[in-house]
């Protein structure tokens, strides 16, 4: 079965809404969209990509799923093994769910797995992965969006609660995941910490990748920080091997622990875990992220 993809679409009053990062404007209504007989996406240009599809793509999911990094079994496999012991059987939500990354894996254990995200180009890779086809996702935006039925788990993993750029919007997040959850349910969110302690006077600038082999070229990655308004936008140059260059700039809003705890209570919750990693070692002032769970009483 490969009909596993509706489109979720809520009301705002005043005309069209723009906002930055993985959000867009659209009218009410719920569209179940066949997949059935669709090939898998191939490489598009750039200009192709189409805009509802926010930060993510084709141009960019299309390389998502690349070997490595995020994606690596020893990366993978200890995340899902902690949700699925969170969720303890029951059912569970991922918002940005992306390319199944942790929702395929998941629903490959036997759970009810479900996903919201934004981007369709994202999303359809999902049915591409083994088991990939009993994840249902919903296309909307996680600050908003709701999905039938109650769960045991939400999740937003590998740093996305900050592509959410606003304080207000990130507490819509935390307010949805809780509409979600049965009694006792628990919302775990992966993000990392800040390097605002790499940061002499007068620098706002912190490299985190120089590889100048990068696929017979080069790539530089760099976060530049405001830290009046914690707006910060994740950097990235990439060099073709024939020289030719990108530069791609995502704007991002990092909020501390204690800020996020201060959400988790606005929207009925209370902090239950928080973990250095997902081996959950305890954190630490030494912590470069954070893997937190707060509980529905």
């Amino acid at each position: 079965m490969r009909d596993r993809l509706t489109t979720h679409v809520p009301t705002f009053s005043g005309g069209e809404v723009r906002r930055p990062g993985r959000c867009r404007s659209v009218r009410n209504r719920v569209v179940r969209v066949a997949l059935s007989g669709i090939a898998s996406p191939v490489v598009t240009k750039e200009a192709e990509d189409d805009v509802a599809d926010g930060w993510f793509p084709e141009s960019v999911a299309v390389d998502y799923d690349a070997p490595g990094g995020a994606n690596a079994p020893t990366v993978v496999e200890p995340a899902v093994q902690v949700l699925a012991d969170l969720a303890n059987g029951g059912p569970v939500l991922e918002f940005a769910v992306g390319t199944g990354r942790i929702a395929a894996p998941l629903a490959a254990r036997g759970l009810q797995v479900r996903g919201i995200e934004l981007s369709r180009a994202m999303a359809t890779r999902i049915l591409d992965k083994p088991a990939g086809d009993a994840v249902e996702v919903t296309i909307g935006d996680m600050t908003s969006t709701r999905v039938a039925g109650e769960f045991s788990l939400v999740y937003l993993v590998f740093n996305t609660i900050s592509n959410v750029t606003t304080q207000d919007e990130q507490v819509a997040v935390f307010c949805n995941a809780a509409a979600h959850l049965l009694p006792g349910g628990l919302f775990l969110i992966e993000v990392g910490l800040p390097d605002l302690r790499r940061l002499p006077p007068g620098q706002d600038t912190v490299p985190f990748t120089v590889d100048p082999d990068h696929e017979g070229g080069g790539y530089v990655g760099f976060d530049q920080y405001d830290v009046v308004t914690q707006q910060f936008t994740s950097n990235h140059v990439t060099v073709s091997a024939d020289g030719s260059g990108r530069f791609r700039r995502i704007p991002f809003r990092y909020a501390w622990p204690a800020e996020m705890d201060l959400m988790a209570r606005i929207a009925g919750l209370q902090l239950k875990h928080r973990w250095s990693d997902w081996d959950r070692s305890c954190f630490t002032q030494d912590s470069i992220k954070h893997v937190s769970v707060w509980a529905r009483p």
